[in-house]
Parts: C-alpha cells; sequence; structure tokens
C-alpha cells in the first residue's frame, strides 16, 4: 500500500469515471465498488446501494474515487502529471484524456477531462531542458512551451538547439 492515495471526488459518476482512467492506462485495474448502506446513504444523501467508492490503480498507483454529491468541483489547482517518453506518448494521452473534455486546453500540455479533472502531458525530458546551464536555452524552451497546448517535443528541441 502506498502511504499517500489520491482521493476524488465525483458528484455520482465515479464508477463510469474510473472506468474511463483503467480504459486510458496501462498495468491499471478497479480494485473493487463499495456500495452506500442505509446509514451512509442517508448520511451522504445518496441513494442506498449506489456506488461510493471505487479504489483503483492507474498504471500501478493507487487512487480512489467517491460519489460524494455535487458539494465540491474539481480545479485546476490540483493536476496529474503524465511523463511521456515519445512524441507518440504525448499524442496517445491527450487524445484519449482530452475527448469529450474542456476543449479550451490550456498551454505547455495542460487539459482538463470530461470529468473534470485537470491532467499535464509533458515529455519526461521538459525538466531538463528547462534547467540546463545556458539560460538562453531556457528561455527559448519556455518561450516554444508558452505557445503550445499539446506539447511538440520536436519543437522544444529545435527550441533549445536554436543558436548553437
Amino acid at each position: 500500500m502506498q502511504k499517500i492515495t489520491p482521493f476524488l471526488w465525483f458528484d455520482k459518476n465515479a464508477e463510469e469515471a474510473v472506468n474511463f482512467y483503467v480504459s486510458v492506462f496501462k498495468n491499471s485495474k478497479i480494485e473493487n465498488v463499495t456500495r452506500y448502506d442505509e446509514e451512509g446513504a442517508n448520511a451522504a444523501g445518496r441513494p442506498k446501494g449506489s456506488v461510493m467508492t471505487v479504489p483503483f490503480r492507474l498504471d500501478g498507483h493507487e487512487f480512489v474515487a467517491l460519489n460524494g454529491g455535487p458539494a465540491f468541483k474539481f480545479t485546476e489547482a490540483i493536476s496529474f502529471v503524465i511523463n511521456c517518453e515519445t512524441q507518440e506518448e504525448v499524442d496517445y494521452y491527450w487524445e484519449k484524456l482530452s475527448e469529450g473534455g474542456d476543449k479550451q486546453a490550456q498551454q505547455c500540455g495542460w487539459l482538463k477531462d470530461k470529468y473534470g479533472v485537470s491532467w499535464q502531458i509533458v515529455p519526461a525530458g521538459l525538466g531538463k531542458l528547462l534547467s540546463d546551464p545556458v539560460p538562453a536555452k531556457c528561455q527559448r524552451v519556455m518561450k516554444a512551451l508558452l505557445q503550445m497546448k499539446k506539447i511538440d517535443i520536436k519543437g522544444l528541441k529545435q527550441a533549445y538547439k536554436e543558436g548553437l
């Protein structure tokens, strides 16, 4: 068991969202589904027998989804970063997670999926490009990055190499 587990609050579609996420990520599965009993349903204002929590794994990482009602919504203040090794991987996650989501994708690889969860789809080497000891290289990469919604690894590498 991992020490810290993200707990995601949904209104009433936690199981649907988890099924979606499990379909997108390899090495993923639903652990089980717990349902509201009479006492829990009364306390939460949810129907008895409806889905309460769905513990699941995404690429080996533990999460729990909760149907807690409409009191809280997801914001960009919390996001999940997917570190991608290739452009194909960036494209795959971008396409899958943005499907049905907020079409106003943010810059720098951020998107919001159809359940309101924010994701950052980034190349694994981005940190290295942005922390080069030559400030001009970092500035060129940042300038290129700020113009991108879905990240183009080739474009970042070209910006890095400019002026060499």
